[in-house]
């Protein structure tokens, strides 16, 4: 049963911030869209959430930084999750409430907002990472054949090998630092996200172009080597190469033109999500942001501007919740 009486409160939780479930039956990470990622996201995407924690999830704010190196921000992020990991255990145990979701990262879930799609879409492509150094050096060499240089590619092999030892070691102090805090076992299935649902809102896999003008500016940025990392085309190899998005929701926006092509990606070159799990809503790029007043929502960057409750639920968090509860099904 739905309790709409809780209030979303946030705390600050290493770099992030955490509003804790009394009684959670899982955990939500949100990773937002560029500006509004990094500028408040707890207020711009306030009703969302608040929809979101009502259905009794545990919500985690993931910040980034503005940043074209995106490998460096997402291994950060997944850094981040699991400092977070045993302090979720830590406060729910001090405050009195329930822990068990928070004992398997199955119970772990994705949404992502515009750029923060992308993020989320490279640690589940990272999940696909063979074990072995040498094997996953030769994964990545693959990967990059044809898109980047050869101290380019060098690069992201040390950077990403290093990362997987850094994620490995911290597991096992989360695993030891938990059981410390409620003599409990936890259950982690993955380095990555394996297992893990996630929501794409207008996902955005965009060039240096889309984020500088005018494009000789763009051009010149990425002929010096220090644009957009990885581009467009490493990216789409690596969900393709992953051969995973099996439990991934995909929600676009009919009047939405920065998410129309990799909307159109997804669909209709990668094949992905079947029908069930793909949802087309009316309303623009910014349509997942909101704040509720009384018994109105104001649509902050999208029409109409002022809407009540019902009609935005029925016209996103709807299905959204939908979207949600049939992956996790389907993840069973």
């Amino acid at each position: 049963m739905v309790n709409t009486n809780l209030k979303l409160r946030f705390k600050p939780v290493s770099h992030s911030w955490v509003a804790l479930h009394p009684k959670p039956k899982g955990v939500i990470q949100f990773i937002a869209g560029a500006f509004f990622g990094t500028f408040g996201p707890m207020l711009f995407y306030r009703y969302l959430l608040q929809c979101l924690y009502e259905q009794g999830y545990t919500i985690i704010l993931l910040p980034f930084n503005f940043t074209f190196n995106h490998y460096v921000e997402a291994g950060f992020l997944m850094r981040e999750q699991y400092e977070i990991l045993p302090e979720l255990v830590r406060m729910a145990s001090v405050a009195g409430y329930d822990y068990e979701a928070y004992l398997d990262d199955k119970n772990f879930s994705w949404i992502g907002h515009s750029l923060g799609c992308k993020y989320i879409s490279l640690l589940e492509g990272f999940t696909a990472l063979p074990q072995k150094p040498q094997d996953r050096a030769n994964f990545i060499r693959n990967l990059l054949f044809y898109t980047s240089d050869k101290s380019q590619t060098e690069s992201v092999i040390a950077e990403i090998n290093i990362l997987f030892e850094e994620l490995q070691q911290k597991i096992i102090e989360d695993q030891k630092l938990i059981y410390s805090y409620v003599r409990r076992e936890i259950n982690i299935n993955s380095v990555f996200i394996k297992g893990q649902v996630s929501i794409l809102l207008a996902p955005a896999i965009a060039d240096t172009g889309s984020a500088i003008r005018p494009q000789f500016l763009a051009d010149i940025i990425d002929n010096l080597g220090w644009g957009v990392k990885p581009t467009v085309e490493e990216t789409q190899n690596l969900i393709k190469d992953s051969k995973l998005f099996n439990i991934m929701g995909l929600v676009c926006f009919k009047s939405d033109n920065i998410a129309k092509l990799t909307c159109e990606w997804f669909t209709n070159i990668l094949k992905k999500p079947p029908q069930q799990f793909l949802e087309s809503l009316e309303g623009g790029h910014l349509k997942p942001l909101g704040i509720q007043l009384g018994r109105y929502v104001i649509n902050l960057f999208d029409k109409p501007l002022i809407e009540s409750v019902q009609e935005r639920n029925r016209g996103f968090e709807h299905h959204v919740i939908k979207l949600l509860e049939e992956l996790k099904e389907e993840s069973k």
